[in-house]
């Protein structure tokens, strides 16, 4: 039977993207539970692994290896992935709630959130000191004041084997670059304390060879910009200032409703908190069975009890026991490429030691940058002829991507009869027609979109801008929506927490336009689909395709890319911090743009006929040409380096068929790329342009002057 197709009955959501988690997704990948929605909450497309943050800090590692691309790694799971970081889980009412969205509802949920390094406590850290967890943030400005040309203070406060490993790393970096002016640790017990005698007196040999200047028993009054006050009144200098003081849990957690531990979540050993249907695991749960120090290798470990144990929960089978070891391996990094080893007292040190720490954490990471391919299911032994090339050699793109060639199109409309009303302005290729309704003129257009992410209020939102481009490019105010939507097969409870998320965004977007939504449709298939039908309002002559004029200026308001980028995504190929960047500008409406651009002679959206199909529509509309500035067009990040690659959306090769005179290769195949939700593309006098476009940038669009109008009708040309 194809599972696929099976109703879906029940949501579980991961609330963070922590190692447990991780290896949880890969392992829902390989074998996903059928009828259970999978969700992932994260604050970004990436998870940093701890293992790896001290090479990193000192240069062995390139930032991008040391994450997980949890975009990447869900799409594989099946999961739809949240990006955003939960604030509160009401347990009573099993939701989640993340800011800027309506609330996600679970049946199961789990919290794998890490911990933080903050100190809110310490006068002036908040200001002037940067975590060392979370680590993305920490990672991030740690890059950029690594790189620096002058000489550098840095100091870590807290003297356990994470602020040893810390500031030995950061050291090494300085050292290496010829800027390390002073490293400072700073305790204010002794150093080093919770390791054995023989370790500890190899780590603090390394901190003086290192040159690190250790502090104990010292007490911090504040934190300055610059420097460090101590409350005997001595100044240590700091130019950069990280707290590795140990593990403190989010605030959240406290108005959970979860019985907590110093504020961790106290979690039995099927790894339940006190509420059943809410497990956690790693750092922010504390093992009340059998407590146990914060550290990576308990996480890993419980990664095969908590997905058994979630499935369980999900199909009513026993649970089972997660007993962790008594004792682990310790590889702590010293700087250089070097580590200590740790286990039951027995201390080794050196670079073998850092061989085997490197191989451990690549092999970890390994994991998720090789996701198994799953095979297709192949087709019937009996089936017609055409099936292969209809099918293609790829899955089928999403949104615009997914929408039928511009040729097929126009040629089932010419045959249409016209409509031989008075109420109805004939126009020349424009998606939204324009009628006369009681004197007032108003324009209506109706669009919609196959599903490319599992999330549906992000999904919704990127619909509703979509389908408002039509009312938009054409100068016009939105009035009025109606929804249409198609929902994957899902019990009567899921249908329900579905349409609430869906109507909600749908709402958000639709207002902030100027449009109320009276009504829709909905029904269930294969696939989750939103579309609307839009009207809105002419309060001048509405903008058409015709109007433009040799030497007009073409104005483009969002870069292209997203269907080479959505078709990579689907094939697991596209970093998660372009996708993620790319749903952000799918989701910036247009109407501030539309109303800059108000005098535009002619204007288009640009969505499934890509860049050129739709600057075509306004050549023949026109009777004019165009020449395109191919440097100057604006490109979604990623997109070169995936065309470059030989990705295409499904849509292209029908897209490229319409212009088959005008050849490209590589990333100037992005111009035929079918765009979803893409900007609005507008004629304007060549005088005005440079002011437009400055007032374009101003209101936060990434608006470029992409080309401009000739006098060779319907000849399109390429120029750098």
């Amino acid at each position: 039977m194809d599972t696929s197709r099976l109703p879906l009955t029940r949501d579980l959501v991961l609330v963070g993207g922590g190692h447990t988690h991780a290896l949880v997704l890969r392992k829902w990948g390989m074998r996903p539970l059928p009828g259970a929605r999978l969700t992932v909450i994260n604050p970004g497309p990436t998870a940093p692994y701890s293992g790896m943050l001290p090479g990193f800090v000192a240069g062995h590692y390139a930032r991008d290896e040391l994450d997980i691309d949890l975009v990447r790694l869900g799409r594989f799971a099946g999961a739809r992935v949240v990006l955003g970081a939960a604030g509160h889980i009401d347990t009573a009412a099993r939701l989640v709630h993340v800011p800027g969205r309506p609330p996600i509802a679970y049946d199961v949920a789990s919290i794998d959130v890490g911990i933080t390094s903050a100190m809110p406590d310490l006068p002036g850290f908040a200001d002037h000191g940067i975590p060392a967890k979370p680590l993305g943030r920490f990672a991030a400005q740690w890059d950029a004041f690594r790189d620096g040309d002058t000489p550098a203070h840095v100091a870590v406060i807290g003297g356990g084997v994470a602020g040893a490993e810390l500031i030995l790393a950061m050291a090494f970096a300085l050292r290496s670059r010829g800027r390390l002016a002073q490293a400072t640790l700073i305790d204010s017990d002794q150093a080093l304390r919770a390791i054995g005698k023989k370790a500890r007196q190899t780590l603090r040999r390394a901190l003086v060879e290192q040159g690190v200047r250790l502090e104990e028993n010292a007490k911090i009054a504040r934190i300055c910009d610059g420097y460090i006050v101590l409350e005997d009144g001595r100044e240590i200098l700091s130019d950069f200032t990280t707290g590795a003081a140990g593990a403190r849990p989010y605030g959240w957690l406290a108005d959970s409703g979860l019985d907590l531990q110093d504020g961790f979540i106290r979690v039995s050993d099927t790894l339940q908190s006190s509420a059943a249907n809410v497990f956690a695991a790693g750092d922010c749960a504390h093992m009340d069975f059998a407590p146990r120090p914060k550290a990576g290798v308990y996480a890993v470990r419980q990664a095969p009890v908590l997905y058994h144990n979630l499935r369980s929960t999900l199909t009513g089978d026993p649970l089972r026991r997660y007993r962790p070891q008594k004792d682990y391996l310790k590889l702590i990094s010293m700087g250089s490429k070097e580590a200590l080893g740790e286990r039951f007292s027995t201390t080794l040190a050196g670079p073998l030691m850092w061989s085997w720490k490197d191989r451990i954490d690549q092999a970890f990471m390994e994991k998720f940058r090789d996701l198994p391919a799953m095979d297709a299911p192949p087709l019937p032994a009996e089936h017609t002829l055409g099936m292969e090339a209809a099918l293609g050699d790829k899955p089928m793109c999403g949104g615009c991507g997914a929408k039928v060639g511009r040729d097929a199109l126009l040629g089932a409309l010419a045959g249409l009869e016209p409509a031989g009303r008075t109420d109805i302005t004939p126009l020349p290729g424009d998606d939204a027609a324009l009628l006369t309704t009681g004197g007032a003129s108003q324009v209506i257009s109706t669009d919609h979109l196959r599903s490319f992410t599992s999330d549906p209020v992000l999904m919704t939102r990127i619909a509703a801008v979509h389908a408002l481009g039509d009312i938009w490019a054409m100068g016009a105010d939105p009035q009025a929506a109606t929804a249409n939507l198609i929902l994957p097969r899902m019990s009567p409870g899921l249908q329900a927490r579905t349409l609430q998320e869906i109507m909600a965004a749908a709402s958000d977007v639709m207002q902030q336009a100027g449009a109320a939504i009276i009504g829709g449709h909905t029904s269930l298939g294969d696939e989750l689909t939103i579309g609307f039908t839009v009207t809105g309002l002419c309060p001048r002559p509405a903008i058409t395709l015709a109007g433009a004029k040799p030497g007009d200026a073409l104005i483009l308001t969002k870069p292209i890319g997203s269907g080479v980028l959505m078709a990579a995504e689907m094939a697991g190929l596209a970093k998660g911090e372009w996708v993620a960047a790319a749903l952000v500008q799918m989701s910036q409406p247009q109407g501030n743009a539309a109303r800059i651009l108000q005098d535009a002679r002619a204007m288009t959206d640009v969505t499934g006929f890509g860049l050129i199909g739709h600057l075509l529509g306004i050549c023949e509309a026109s009777g004019a040409g165009a020449e395109i500035f191919t440097s100057k067009v604006p490109l979604m990040q990623g997109a070169a380096e995936l065309a470059d690659r030989g990705i295409r959306s499904s849509l292209f090769p029908a897209n490229q068929a319409a212009v088959p005179e005008l050849k490209t290769t590589g990333w100037q195949d992005l111009l035929f790329d079918p765009q979803t939700a893409g900007g609005l593309l507008a004629a304007v006098a060549a005088d005005q342009a440079d002011d437009l476009l400055n007032r374009l940038r101003a209101a936060g669009y990434p608006a470029a002057r992409a080309g401009k109008v000739t006098s060779s009708p319907g000849a399109i040309t390429l120029s750098a």
